[in-house]
């Protein structure tokens, strides 16, 4: 995290520290201040101002059904479900492009934002009752009045890794990369995949690269996380690096999920890869580092 007194080399002071970033809560123990930050989600979008900067509480009308989302550099940060932005000043924004023009810590609120509403749309009755459910006080949960079943917001594990193999003698080391079936299928990008009940994410690193390209993989590493909100509005990316356990292996595509996949050298990458606020393309751009030292 920058700012000014990262920008002046100075040490920021402890409290500052423990305020910086996104940090997730529920708590609502005060009401939301005009100034606060406001994420206004109108189906699978959020509203921001017309320039793309996010909206205050004192923008939507003072009887808004507010929901908390935790604090940004120290801001609290508040949901509303919208049936339409037609109304209000702004315009309707989906995840990707705002996650594209803002930083992480934002995009991570904006992913809070769209999981917490859409989870909140999606769970408003009792699956074992059928009765209403109730917030329940400091948590993203909700509780049956009646029958006392515990529904906690859950997010759905998905996992990424990097592969990577030794060149040719004298050349820099190559990387796996994968064009999927569906979604943006010009990209290429990195073999992915949700994790299964009862799997670990190691486990399923390894079940998925089986699966999609017959490959085995070993010197797995955890290399990070992200929020991501394109898949769906509540899944955690956990990325990975890892070596193709035989480096003369080449991959086969299973027809289903991906329908190419090749080895690149890292030097000579092409132009059609994940954006640059994904996990997948901080992947990509630490193996490229990496592969220069």
């Amino acid at each position: 995290m920058t700012g000014p007194a990262a920008a002046a080399g100075l040490d920021a002071p402890a409290s500052a520290a423990r305020s910086a970033g996104f940090h997730p809560g529920a708590e609502r123990g005060r009401l939301p201040a005009p100034g606060d930050l406001a994420l206004p989600v109108t189906g699978a979008k959020l509203l921001t101002d017309a320039d793309g900067r996010p909206l205050r509480v004192a923008d939507l009308p003072a009887d808004t059904d507010w929901v908390p989302l935790g604090t940004l550099d120290g801001v609290p940060g508040w949901a509303t479900d919208l049936t339409t932005a037609g109304t209000l000043p702004g315009r309707a924004r989906g995840w990707a492009s705002l996650a594209a023009e803002v930083p992480e810590p934002h995009a991570a609120l904006a992913s809070r934002a769209l999981a917490v509403i859409t989870w909140r749309r999606t769970h408003r009755w009792c699956g074992a009752c059928r009765a209403e459910l109730t917030d329940k006080p400091g948590e993203t949960a909700r509780r049956c009045p009646d029958c006392g079943l515990y529904v906690p917001m859950q997010l759905s594990a998905a996992v990424l890794v990097a592969i990577t193999r030794p060149g040719p003698a004298g050349r820099a080391d190559e990387l796996l990369l994968v064009r999927h079936a569906t979604g943006p299928t010009g990209l290429w990008a990195l073999v992915a995949g949700f994790v299964e009940a009862g799997e670990t994410l190691e486990a399923a690193v390894h079940r998925e690269v089986g699966e999609e390209v017959a490959l085995s993989v070993d010197r797995l590493a955890y290399f990070g996380s992200q929020p991501w909100a394109i898949s769906g509005p509540g899944v955690l990316l956990a990325g990975f690096t890892a070596r193709a356990a035989d480096p003369h292996a080449e991959p086969v595509v299973d027809g289903r999920e991906l329908t190419e996949a090749r080895w690149f050298g890292v030097d000579a990458l092409p132009a059609e890869l994940p954006p640059a606020y994904s996990i997948s393309r901080w992947l990509i751009d630490a193996t490229m580092t990496a592969a220069r030292r």
